[in-house]
């Protein structure tokens, strides 16, 4: 005689019915368990990230040729934060220009930025 044995589900605990290799009672209990294991606990991790994905916004916002010139003040009034930033790229010639992702700026004289966007395939 087989016994039965009963599913229960990784994120409600509730009883599971139907394929044998089922893990949850629920598309919302997959879901729910899936963007717990994909949410940074952390939370600075969640902040800088936040930080970041607003960067690039205001940079892309600021840039839709690719490359233009800004002034200190506009990404300031955005609330754009210099301290975060993906990857430098460092010129021939000693210029830094810093990425949020693809987009990036590099100062320049006075308190001007060249915005521009790096295209990677």
């Amino acid at each position: 005689m087989a016994s039965i044995t009963t599913k229960i589900c990784n994120e409600c605990g509730g009883k599971i019915t139907g394929r044998a290799d089922k893990k949850f009672c629920s598309d919302e209990c997959r879901i729910a368990h899936n963007n717990k294991i994909r949410t940074p606990s952390s939370k600075l991790v969640r902040n800088v990230t936040h930080t970041l994905l607003r960067n690039r916004r205001i940079l892309e916002e600021l840039n839709p040729s690719g490359k233009t010139r800004v002034n200190l003040n506009k990404l300031q009034e955005k609330g754009f934060n210099f301290k975060y930033f993906t990857s430098i790229y460092t010129t021939r010639d000693g210029a830094e220009y810093r990425y949020c992702f693809e987009q990036g700026y590099l100062a320049i004289e006075g308190n001007s930025y060249l915005l521009v966007v790096r295209n990677e395939v």
